[in-house]
């Protein structure tokens, strides 16, 4: 008898709950997905922060900046030497900053729980390593900047110059003729 008027309450209990809403499953509660209806938004890609503008730029910029100094350099840093230069001013290295926000997409990708267990050993076997290398060999992008704490440098090394297709193009508008010329070196 006292089973079956907790029963009773139960179902008196459920039926003046609110029924669920378009984003909740009746199953739910059993792990079940809903019947129909559509699913859930997926979450925005996330673009490289070169391909941003503006103030959406900045901000990713300056998320990107609190990791670094806040949790990437004070325990993956190492020490500044000419076999590992480093700049205090890497926002202004295009490169370091492609290598250091890709970096950080991976290990904020990584550290989520659905990666499992060895999601943050994946990241350090597979990205933290071969960023770093990258970013602080010895020819590498930051090379001309600091390698010695005493002497904090920073210089901007020149990139390439356009191709010589790009160059042909350029010669043939300001002729106003749709030729092209030979460029010889």
């Amino acid at each position: 008898m006292e089973q079956s008027a907790q029963q009773a309450q139960q179902l008196d209990h459920l039926a003046s709950a609110p029924p669920p809403g378009p984003a909740q499953s009746p199953f739910a509660a059993f792990g079940m997905p809903g019947l129909g209806g559509p699913p859930p938004a997926a979450p925005p890609e996330p673009r490289p922060i070169l391909e941003l503008d503006g103030e959406e730029r900045e901000d990713e910029l300056d998320s990107l900046s609190d990791w670094v100094d806040d949790f990437l350099l004070p325990v993956y840093g190492a020490e500044v030497t000419t076999a590992a230069p480093w700049c205090l001013q890497w926002q202004e290295h295009d490169v370091v900053v492609a290598w250091l926000h890709a970096l950080w997409l991976a290990y904020q990708q990584h550290r989520d729980p659905e990666s499992g267990l060895s999601g943050l050993f994946v990241w350090h076997r597979d990205f933290l390593a071969h960023a770093m290398a990258a970013i602080r060999a010895p020819g590498g992008p930051l090379s001309a900047c600091m390698t010695s704490p005493d002497r904090p440098a920073h210089r901007l090394l020149p990139g390439p110059p356009p191709s010589a297709r790009g160059e042909k193009a350029q010669v043939a508008e300001s002729s106003g003729s749709g030729e092209s010329f030979e460029l010889t070196a």
